[in-house]
C-alpha cells in the first residue's frame, strides 16, 4: 500500500530567522515534541510493509515545503510532496508554484485552515485566485480538520471550481462521539462527496471521545464509503501525529481491518490506486492475482 498521509520535522528548524516554526507543536504534546525525520519514518513504514508514501506539510511556511522536497530528493519511497504556498498572495503563490514544481514529486497544496482565524478562508477571492493556478497546473488541494469551519466551505469550493480537485483529509475530522453534531458532519461530508472533483483520506482518525478499533470506526468506514466510494477513498496513517493515539502498526491494523470488508478490486483502489490517481503519482500500483 502506499500512505498517502506522513509527516516529518526536525526540532532545529523550529526557529530560522526569529520565527518558530510548527507553532501548534509543543511540550503539552509530550512524545510528540521531538524531531521525526526520514530514517525513522523509512524504517517505520519497512516494519509495516507499507512501500511509500506522500508527505504532506505540517507548517505553513516556505521552509517546510523545502525540506520535504529534499527529503523527496534523496528518498525514492517518498512518491509525492503536499506542501504550502501563500495562497492569500495570488502573485507570491505564482512565484511558488513556478519554483516548487520544478521538482516533479510535488503534487498539492495545503494550508492549515483549521488554525487560521479566517472562518471564510476557503471562500476570500484571493484563496480562489491562487487556487485557480493550482488547478491549471493540475494540482491538488488538502484540506485538514475541516469541521465545523471549514467543511462546508469545501463544499462550495468543490461545487464552484470543479476543475480543482478537493482532498479532505481524516474524513474532515468528525465528531463521532457527539450525534447531535454528526447530523451536521454527516449533511456537508455527503454533500462534498456528491461533488466528482472530491476525494476523501481514512486518516487522523484518533478521535476524541471515541475508541480507535474497527468496531467504533465502521459507522464512518460505511459513510465514507457511501458517500465517495473505494475509487474515492485512500489511506493514511498521519504518522507521527497519530503515535498520541498509537503506535503507526496499530494505526495500520484498524484501517485495514475496515478495507478487509471490501472486495479485492476494492481495496486495492483504497489502499494505492485511489491516491496514485489522485495525486499523479509515478508509481505502478501493485495488485494481488
Amino acid at each position: 500500500m502506499i500512505d498517502s498521509h506522513l509527516h516529518l520535522w526536525t526540532l532545529d528548524t523550529f526557529v530560522t530567522g526569529g520565527v518558530r516554526h510548527y507553532p501548534w507543536l509543543g511540550p503539552q504534546h509530550g512524545e510528540l515534541y521531538r524531531s521525526f525525520g526520514e530514517d525513522e519514518a523509512r524504517e517505520t513504514l519497512d516494519a509495516a510493509g507499507v512501500r511509500g508514501a506522500v508527505l504532506v506539510q505540517a507548517d505553513d511556511t516556505v521552509a517546510d515545503t523545502e525540506s520535504m522536497l529534499a527529503v523527496a530528493a534523496r528518498n525514492p519511497w517518498v512518491f509525492g510532496v503536499v506542501g504550502w504556498i501563500r495562497l492569500d498572495e495570488p502573485a507570491e503563490a505564482a512565484e511558488h508554484l513556478h519554483r516548487f514544481t520544478a521538482q516533479s514529486v510535488f503534487k498539492g497544496v495545503r494550508h492549515l485552515v483549521h488554525d487560521d482565524p479566517r472562518d471564510d478562508f476557503l471562500d476570500l477571492p484571493q484563496i480562489r485566485e491562487s487556487l485557480a493556478l493550482v488547478a491549471r497546473r493540475g494540482l491538488t488541494l488538502d484540506i485538514p480538520d475541516a469541521y465545523p469551519r471549514h467543511l462546508s466551505s469545501a463544499v462550495r469550493l468543490a461545487r464552484e471550481m470543479p476543475e480543482l480537485t478537493v482532498v479532505l483529509d481524516h474524513l474532515g475530522k468528525p465528531p463521532l462521539a457527539d450525534p447531535q453534531l454528526m447530523d451536521s458532519w454527516r449533511a456537508d461530508f455527503s454533500a462534498l462527496g456528491r461533488e466528482p472533483n472530491s476525494v476523501a483520506k481514512l486518516s487522523g482518525l484518533h478521535l476524541p471521545g471515541t475508541e480507535y478499533t474497527a468496531d467504533a470506526l465502521r459507522p464512518l468506514f460505511e459513510s465514507a464509503l457511501e458517500a465517495f466510494g473505494p475509487e474515492r477513498l485512500m489511506i493514511g496513517c498521519d504518522w507521527p501525529v497519530s503515535t498520541l493515539g498509537a503506535p503507526y502498526g496499530r494505526t495500520l491494523d484498524v484501517l485495514l481491518e475496515l478495507v478487509s470488508s471490501l472486495s479485492p478490486s476494492e481495496q486495492d483502489l483504497v489502499l494505492e490506486e485511489t491516491a496514485i490517481r489522485t495525486y499523479g503519482l509515478a508509481v505502478t500500483p501493485v495488485t494481488e492475482d
